[in-house]
């Protein structure tokens, strides 16, 4: 996204204050980056629009924008939408809403905007024999070497914890051992989006893969014991999202399935796949809302339309 100019000094400041405070609250670089280029584009637009003080917005002006980046979209995609792009828009509004009621403002109106739906074409959706698949490609009884029996249990923990408890990429990346209670079988997501904390339960198989890594395996390759990260890697330092996204692909590729080969697959596609799969074999959406961790209904309802796609093709 281009750097706009801002000719108002106090918007200027508000961009500057809002990317602050993201910091504060914890962001991660991505958002803290992406979310105040998109307000420092709306007060951009406010500008070019004559209005020139925060507390002169009003309602409209968020309609009025939307249409504005609803059309350039339009003309950049060659006349299709992305609603993930456009929803960005809004969820970087109602945040900076909230930055603006949290340091005093007065009299701004809240962000009266309607997130779009998702669209589900491009949501890959693994089956629960792909699943099995995945997990029989970590080799387990198979390896004769140490080191290699080590890495299949991590990799079945992955597995479990990116589709037996169903969280985003980095949710799992800053769990630690600690973050589970083995003997409640829940998991503590202290870091989930918007910072939000969640327990998540999972299944005695899961435990299984769990306490296999966590008391068997993990100490093999851990180099300091003070680390609590849960996933470490072949050389003992705790594992970014780019190195389990990698080992996802590899065992991918691993598998007997051409066709599963051949999916766009990541750590995500994981959590929409147990999703689906909840979903399929009768658990209420409420249920899977709270398991997911998403803070409206709305969000979670877009597996209902995966369901019936998924249904359609068979």
């Amino acid at each position: 996204m281009k750097k706009l100019v801002l000719k108002n000094p106090s918007y200027e400041y508000l961009e500057k204050a809002y990317r602050e405070w993201l910091d504060i609250l914890g962001y991660c670089k991505e958002s803290t980056d992406h979310m105040p280029a998109i307000i420092r584009e709306f007060l951009h637009y406010l500008e070019t629009n004559k209005i020139n003080q925060i507390t002169d917005l009003q309602p409209k002006h968020y309609k009025s924008y939307f249409n504005h980046i609803s059309s350039r979209s339009n003309l950049r995609r060659g006349g299709g939408l992305s609603n993930n792009y456009l929803n960005k828009h809004i969820q970087s509004l109602e945040k900076f809403y909230e930055f603006l009621i949290h340091k005093g403002t007065q009299g701004v109106p809240p962000v009266n905007l309607r997130q779009l739906k998702l669209e589900t074409r491009d949501i890959t959706v693994l089956t629960e024999e792909e699943i099995k698949q995945l997990y029989k490609a970590t080799g387990r009884g198979t390896a004769a070497n140490h080191l290699l029996e080590a890495l299949g249990s991590r990799d079945r923990a992955m597995l479990t914890v990116f589709y037996g408890c169903g969280l985003r990429r980095n949710e799992g990346v800053h769990l630690s051992v600690d973050d589970i209670n083995f003997d409640r079988r829940i998991l503590h997501v202290k870091k989930g989006k918007n910072y939000k904390e969640r327990f998540v339960p999972f299944s005695k198989q899961s435990l299984n893969y769990l306490q296999e890594w966590v008391y068997d395996h993990r100490p093999q390759l851990v180099k300091d014991n003070r680390n609590g990260s849960l996933f470490i890697g072949r050389v003992g330092n705790p594992m970014k999202g780019s190195s389990l996204y990698v080992r996802l692909k590899m065992l991918q590729l691993s598998t007997e399935s051409i066709e599963l080969q051949q999916k766009e697959l990541g750590l995500h596609t994981l959590r929409h796949s147990i999703a689906t799969h909840l979903l399929a074999n009768g658990m209420e959406l409420q249920k899977i809302q709270r398991f997911l961790g998403h803070s409206s209904l709305e969000s979670t309802q877009i597996y209902t339309h995966l369901l019936d796609k998924n249904n359609e093709q068979l």
